[in-house]
This record gives structure tokens, C-alpha cells and sequence, in this order.
């Protein structure tokens, strides 16, 4: 089914962060006035909205748009009132160790999993077999190599945010997954629930 011009601003904004409108309606296929006015009625819409950019030169400031919490939440989120009710009564009823089992338990599932489909011999293939994996996971991932030689793999979104606000066990459960799935140096760069727009993870082998 074909996306609307809406849903695939949201999309892109959401994928490569704040856009021109120019750039958008260049990558839309379409004029830069055309993507403006559909930014405009997102804008009323309260989806996202534009930030303009310290001027250079004698042009005008530029205005780069962006999504607003409520853009956001237009991408699925794995039911996260639910899940954070649940984990928070979990705690307040069992107790803090109660929810370390469940993150131990979901860490060693994920971990089987993971042996099972990311088996290639060298390291930028296994980093592209994980970010499919996450892909498929909800997480929009995506991953290259650096200028430096080292890899970056990037997830636009996370659909188990609530659970990981609720407890920052489950970001170092899946940091410790990662390191051992790729067999090499892991570090998180740049992480949704600290205000990034993504989380970010720099690879090095060890």
C-alpha cells in the first residue's frame, strides 16, 4: 500500500532526523512548496515542527523540521502504558529482584536467538545481520562503516522504550547481548532515553 506524503515525512524525519523542507520534497519527488505546505498542516496538526537554523551568509535562516513527542508516538511502542504499569507493579509487589529475573530471562531468550541468526564469519557481516534482526524487532536499524574503520549501528526507534524508562536494565541487558552476539567492543554513543533522537553503538573488533 502506497505511504501518504504525511507518513513519509514522518518516516523520513524519523530515520534521518531534523529535514529541510527542500530535502524533503526532493526526496518525496516533489516541489519544495509542496512539502512545505504538508509540513505546515503536520505542523497544526501537532506533529512536528520547524526550528529555524542560525543564518549564514545573507540568506535567510534555514528551517529544519522535526517530530514532535506526538510524531513520535505515531510509530508503535510495544503498548507502553501497559508495559510500564505492569513492570512497575512488578517491583512494587515482588520486588527489584523479581524484575532482574525477567530482564535475565528476556537477556538469555534474546541471546539464543541471536547466536542462531548471526553467524557470519567477520564482523561488518554479523553487524549487518543484527541490525536486520532489529529491524524486524521494530527498531528501524540501520548500519555502515566509519572514516575510522570502526562500524556504527543505529536504531531510529526503540518499541520497548516505556519498559526501559520504567527500568535501565533492559538498555544493559541488550548492550551485554550485543557485545556477546558480535564478539567485539560495543559502546552506546548516543541513547533515546538520555534525549538522543536515536541510539547510537560504535563496534570495534576486540
Amino acid at each position: 500500500m502506497k505511504q501518504s506524503p504525511a507518513n513519509r515525512i514522518l518516516l523520513l524525519i524519523k530515520t534521518e532526523g531534523p529535514q529541510l523542507a527542500a530535502t524533503l520534497g526532493t526526496k518525496l519527488g516533489i516541489s519544495s512548496e509542496a512539502a512545505r505546505q504538508q509540513l505546515t498542516k503536520m505542523a497544526e496538526e501537532g506533529l512536528v515542527e520547524g526550528v529555524s537554523e542560525a543564518a549564514t551568509g545573507r540568506g535567510r535562516p534555514r528551517q529544519l523540521w522535526s517530530l514532535t513527542p506526538a510524531g513520535n508516538q505515531t510509530f508503535p511502542d510495544g503498548h507502553a502504558e501497559l508495559t510500564a504499569t505492569i513492570l512497575t507493579t512488578l517491583v512494587s509487589q515482588l520486588g527489584a529482584p523479581a524484575l532482574d529475573a525477567v530482564i535475565s530471562a528476556r537477556e538469555a531468550d534474546t541471546l539464543k536467538r541471536y547466536r542462531e541468526q548471526v553467524d557470519a564469519p567477520d564482523i561488518q557481516s554479523r553487524v549487518r545481520q543484527l541490525a536486520a534482526i532489529r529491524t524486524s524487532e521494530g527498531y528501524m536499524a540501520d548500519s555502515w562503516q566509519e572514516a575510522d574503520g570502526s562500524l556504527l549501528l543505529v536504531e531510529n526507534h526503540c518499541p520497548i522504550c516505556a519498559a526501559a524508562s520504567v527500568c535501565a536494565g533492559f538498555c544493559r541487558s541488550e548492550l551485554d547481548t550485543f557485545r556477546t552476539v558480535l564478539g567485539a567492543k560495543v559502546e552506546r554513543e548516543e541513547h533515546i532515553l538520555l534525549g538522543a533522537r536515536r541510539c547510537a553503538y560504535r563496534i570495534t573488533p576486540l
